[in-house]
């Protein structure tokens, strides 16, 4: 997840995302790591929906974002292309 704060209006969610307290280890867990923190943490950001349609915009392939893993974000692209 993006750290790097900006004031351009798409991004101006991250002013006050949750995850730039975090490290970004936090949302990139290593390969079979679990995600669950990551997730809760989403889960309590009032950025979560920004920050969701920001990686399905952008086509983020890593890390958890918006509260969705990879493998989730992909499903819901899959999904919407039906």
């Amino acid at each position: 997840m993006s750290i790097n704060v900006t004031h351009e209006p798409e991004l101006s969610w991250q002013e006050s995302a949750l995850c730039a307290q975090a490290g970004p280890e936090f949302f990139f867990p290593a390969p079979g790591s679990s995600t669950r923190e990551a997730k809760q943490l989403c889960g309590a950001c009032e950025g979560r929906v920004a920050c969701l349609e920001y990686a399905l915009t952008n086509d983020e392939r890593f890390g958890v974002w918006g509260g969705l893993s990879e493998k989730e974000r992909l499903g819901l692209r899959r999904g919407a292309t039906r």
